[in-house]
């Protein structure tokens, strides 16, 4: 498309167009949408775990201790050429599920990957960085819960009893404090180990002690997919704004998953849209990063299905259930959905593991069963996902919002099993002792909001969503409780234990690189350079970012200007009155002002700069750098 006159801006100048300092990725990007469609899907600066997902089928997690700064500042200099991006995840992933269709279904055994990320606790930021992270920690704020940790905030969750932090093996203050985790994933369990030996040469070379190893691996045979109860996990993850292509007819939601809402990228990744419109109170080192939840939940699966047993007799006494449901049928009511993840809001009668239809699983709506009659209220799939299945009073009214109200609580989970399955027939390995379990794990911008909310308000909540008499705690997860089930009250004891939990922040690469060198300035520190990595977009509405003499700003004329310090105009780009509603620094290098219908009316024309980065200086001139460090673009209003 040809651009305007105005396309080279004023007060510019062009220096020769620096070469990729890399070579493109082995596999090619998903289909869907182009880089300015889908600009995260290109990001070098997110950590591939966040929204890619690095999920593998086979994983350790290393809990690290640091115990000389300067030692960890250059083992995490190391391994930061390790660390994988959204980019490579992104395309890896792609290529692997066209190999899939193309083979019918099964796992091509030549593609195979290893990746590596990692997120830092309060004391392990506090640590490499040399100052507090977060000097500033408003009440009841995110920053707060990170800087606790979560065995301070044990009671409020749930953590009690046989749950609480002094039975843990890992987070509890007790035992060794965690700085880091180091997440290793495989496609092979053999590229595991030898990434695993590499890692640990390269902790005990650098004085970093594994405090804690917490392995995962996908369950077999016709369990796989599956955790311990039995039930398909990992189903009801959020898709992403700038990653997933939306559905053409339901833009809501993603490209070929019906149900499957799109929600803003900065619910899960800082410093992006968010939900409610508002910006992040967080400082901009913070930018391209998520707060990273971990804990290992241990389940007793025998305990579990002899309760339903147990449960299912009274209710068949009291004739709440019909005479022929089984234990299957009541176990799905406590999950929301049978074996196969087929939900019971659409198969109430029986479960449908070969149903053609599978892929809209998420397709749910519980607008028709507002009160429980199909799928309990207090099941797992409700608590924690209760979509446009509450009711909101109003004055004297009650109302049901759209399923949109609630992407701001929305997580990306990153969950996989341990342990050996159960197996009555099996080895020591496989019985009612021996350690199984979930190893939990999710992404979000900002825990109170999101993690601790669902667990707190939702999970562990009796009385959620308000009803007479109380619905009870979710019975799959939560701390025992009395459910309301049909007008019965019948009672559910816990056997998924907490046994240890950390709160770490998994940053971006640039963040890492400063860590490294032991600063943390990921965005520019307060009165420094301001550092922008892309994809970033700049809308009137966020006002101008920079330092002083050098601040953007996207106006409402559609001008994209740099301001000095005495708010004059420096620099723009001549797009007034062209209907530009955006600037957006792309993952190619190129800087384009944009309508609002996706037309450029304006280009830095600086494409073919992967990795290249947006500096505002503190002299007044804004450049971008390629990766080699070559100035490819800039304003020149030094002064």
């Amino acid at each position: 498309m040809d651009l305007p006159p105005t396309d080279r801006g004023r007060v510019m100048t062009y220096a020769t167009q620096a070469p990729p300092t890399q070579a493109p990725p082995t596999y090619a990007p998903a289909d869907g949408g182009g880089e300015a469609d889908l600009p995260l899907r290109t990001s070098r600066e997110i950590q591939g775990d966040i929204i890619a997902g690095a999920k593998k089928d086979h994983v350790q997690l290393l809990l690290l201790k640091f115990e000389n700064d300067a030692l960890a500042r250059t083992w995490l200099r190391r391994l930061r050429p390790r660390i994988a991006t959204t980019r490579q995840v992104a395309a890896f992933n792609a290529e692997f599920s066209k190999a899939r269709k193309q083979s019918g279904g099964d796992d091509p055994k030549a593609l195979n990957a290893v990746w590596r990320v990692v997120s830092f606790t309060y004391p392990g930021l506090k640590l490499l960085a040399g100052r507090d992270p977060f000097p500033s920690v408003p009440p009841d704020s995110t920053q707060e819960a990170f800087k606790e940790g979560p065995a301070a905030r044990a009671a409020m969750l749930g953590d009690t009893g046989q749950c609480a932090p002094e039975h843990w093996l890992f987070g509890n203050g007790a035992s060794q404090p965690v700085h880091a985790v180091l997440t290793v994933s495989a496609d092979r369990p053999q590229d595991l180990r030898v990434a695993l030996t590499e890692e640990r040469e390269e902790a005990a070379r650098h004085k970093v002690v594994i405090v804690f190893e917490q392995d995962g691996a996908t369950l077999e045979g016709t369990r796989r997919g599956k955790e311990h109860f039995g039930f398909k996990d990992g189903i009801s993850e959020p898709a992403v704004k700038g990653f997933d292509p939306p559905d053409p007819y339901r833009p809501e939601h993603k490209k070929g998953s019906p149900g499957t809402r799109i929600i803003p990228a900065g619910e899960i990744v800082v410093g992006h849209e968010r939900d409610d419109g508002k910006k992040t109170d967080l400082p901009d080192w913070a930018r391209n990063g998520s707060f990273q939840v971990v804990r290992r939940l241990a389940q007793d699966v025998p305990g579990w299905w002899a309760q339903i047993a147990e449960r299912l007799k009274e209710l068949k006494l009291q004739e709440a259930v019909p005479p022929e449901a089984t234990t299957e049928w009541l176990a799905a009511r406590m999950v929301g959905r049978w074996r196969s993840g087929t939900p019971v809001a659409k198969c109430p009668h029986a479960d449908s593991p070969s149903d053609a239809e599978a892929w809209s699983d998420n397709d749910i709506s519980y607008r028709d069963d507002l009160e429980g009659e199909i799928t309990p209220l207090f099941s797992h799939l409700r608590q924690t996902s209760p979509r446009d299945g509450l009711l909101v009073r109003s004055t004297d009214t009650e109302t049901v919002p759209e399923k949109g109200g609630l992407d701001g609580r929305r997580i990306m989970r990153r969950g996989i099993p341990y342990g050996r399955p159960f197996d009555p027939a099996g080895g020591a390995g496989n019985g009612p002792d021996a350690p199984r379990g979930l190893v939990f794990v999710c992404y979000q911008a900002d825990l109170v909001r999101q993690f601790e909310f669902i667990q707190k308000d939702w999970i562990e909540e009796p009385n959620f969503p308000q009803r007479t008499p109380a619905p009870g705690r979710d019975p799959l997860v939560a701390t025992a409780t009395d459910v309301n089930f049909k007008g019965c009250q019948v009672r559910f004891e816990q056997f998924v234990r907490t046994e240890g939990a950390v709160y770490a922040f998994s940053p971006s690469l640039t963040t890492i690189e400063h860590l490294a060198d032991g600063k943390l300035d990921g965005g520019g520190d307060p009165g420094g350079d301001r550092i922008l990595t892309a994809p970033f977009t700049l809308r009137p509405a966020d006002g101008p970012v920079g330092p002083a003499k050098a601040r953007l700003v996207m106006r409402e004329d559609g001008n994209l200007v740099v301001l000095d310090e005495r708010d004059q105009a420096r620099w723009e780009s001549g797009t007034a009155g062209s209907g530009g509603a955006r600037a957006t620094f792309q993952g190619d290098g190129d800087i384009v002002v944009l309508t609002a219908g996706d037309r450029p009316v304006w280009k830095s024309r600086t494409t073919g700069n992967p990795g290249a980065k947006l500096i505002l200086l503190t002299d007044g001139n804004v450049v971008i750098r390629a990766a080699d460090g070559t100035v490819v673009w800039q304003t020149n209003t030094a002064h």
